[in-house]
């Protein structure tokens, strides 16, 4: 007897895709409190303190880190609702694509504004 293939409905993609978001979350989570550290330890923060945090190259990788980490959040969970909502298949294609490309486009305007920053 063949068991009848499972048909995938919705954004259900089960263990993996909630690892992540736990995953990206902490990441998130444990940068913002970094940030929150130092402006406490620093009173504040100045364009002068500012600029001395981002040529220091293991803070512009945190940095990246974080907004990695933000870029994947975000996909899984834009994905999950054009799943949902969004019915007629080629609409959303056309959403996930375009989700796509909008966050890889921002990866990459983050990199480039990452390491122009290291060189002021």
């Amino acid at each position: 007897m063949t068991r009848p293939l499972r048909e995938t409905v919705g954004a259900h993609y089960g263990w993996r895709d909630w690892l992540v978001q736990r995953v990206t979350a902490v990441i998130m989570a444990l940068y913002t409190l970094s940030m929150l550290g130092v402006m406490l330890y620093n009173g504040g923060i100045d364009y002068a303190l500012w600029q001395a945090l981002f040529i220091n190259g293991a803070f512009r990788i945190a940095t990246l880190l974080f907004g990695l980490a933000l870029l994947w959040h975000a996909w899984i969970g834009m994905r999950d609702i054009w799943m949902d909502y969004i019915k007629a298949t080629a609409v959303r294609l056309a959403l996930e694509v375009l989700t796509v490309v909008v966050l890889v486009a921002y990866a990459a305007w983050l990199a480039q504004i990452l390491w122009s920053a290291g060189q002021m």
